[in-house]
């Protein structure tokens, strides 16, 4: 009788997100396309768009691009730019607190096409970056055709970074001071302060944090697609990019779907792998 309440909820959940997950696993197993017969009547085909895709060099270049991607500006840009933000924050004026989080969370708050965009100009051949670079003589650098994946990188790592600032900035505020100030009157210098009191105490909010900025970097798009568009050739093709053009570009919806369904799995492994890290901590 207790879970009664809690029927609704479970309704809504299961209508909205595991309905169209089931969806897109049915699709995945069809030839569903944008042109031709296939796309009246899509016929099944079975598991062949996904043994399609395991003999396909694209998908594996676009699933270690998908990897790189998230640990470079998810697992480790974010997660450790927004821990030391919040970190120097703590101890800052609330002069310069309230400047430097308007400055980071403004980044956050652009619309993602508007941010898409404004990097873009960042990182262009004629762009801020190579202008900044140009008054200390250093040439031209081609940072979309020659470093596409660095750039949207960067990118990713400047438009998220204020989420993981304000997780750590509220976490921080539950480490109790007197322990802190214990320590540091023991001669535990900041980094051994750091390393075992500050870091074990908000394990919980650094686990939460990496798996909520995985998966959203894992479904990155717009960014990336308005910056290089997968570009030059697939250097820049992610997951979700590489699904984008095999869809609609090339009218392979049911291919494009597998494609899409493939990033479901690895999203519940990022999910299996924080929850595990959770763990220990629920059980005590």
């Amino acid at each position: 009788m207790r879970s009664v309440p809690l029927l609704p909820a479970v309704v809504l959940l299961a209508l909205f997100m595991l309905g169209p997950a089931i969806w897109s696993l049915y699709g995945s197993l069809t030839n569903a396309s944008l042109t031709g017969k296939a796309a009246l009547n899509p016929r099944f085909i079975g598991v062949k768009n996904y043994t399609d895709l395991m003999a396909d060099p694209e998908f594996w270049k676009s699933i270690g691009l998908t990897v790189l991607f998230t640990l470079a500006s998810a697992v480790v840009g974010q997660n450790v730019l927004g821990l030391a933000i919040a970190l120097l924050q703590k101890s800052a004026h609330s002069v310069v607190r309230a400047l430097v989080g308007t400055i980071v969370v403004g980044a956050w708050v652009l619309p993602e096409i508007v941010a898409a965009f404004a990097l873009y100009a960042f990182f262009a051949d004629d762009g801020t970056l190579n202008s900044v670079l140009g008054m200390i003589n250093i040439p031209v650098v081609h940072w979309l055709y020659e470093h596409p994946m660095l750039s949207v990188i960067l990118a990713n790592v400047w438009r998220g970074t204020a989420f993981s600032m304000m997780v750590y900035g509220a976490a921080l505020t539950e480490v109790p001071p007197e322990i802190e100030e214990a320590a540091e009157v023991d001669g535990a210098s900041g980094w051994q302060r750091l390393a075992h009191i500050t870091l074990p105490m908000i394990t919980r909010s650094i686990a939460t944090n990496l798996m909520l900025t995985t998966l959203q970097t894992l479904s990155v798009f717009t960014l990336i697609y308005v910056m290089t568009a997968g570009g030059p050739g697939t250097d820049s093709s992610t997951l979700p990019v590489l699904a984008y053009q095999v869809a609609f570009q090339f009218a392979k919806v049911g291919y494009g779907t597998a494609i899409a369904t493939f990033m479901l799995l690895i999203g519940a492994v990022f999910s299996i792998i924080y929850i595990r890290m959770l763990k220990p901590e629920v059980d005590a």
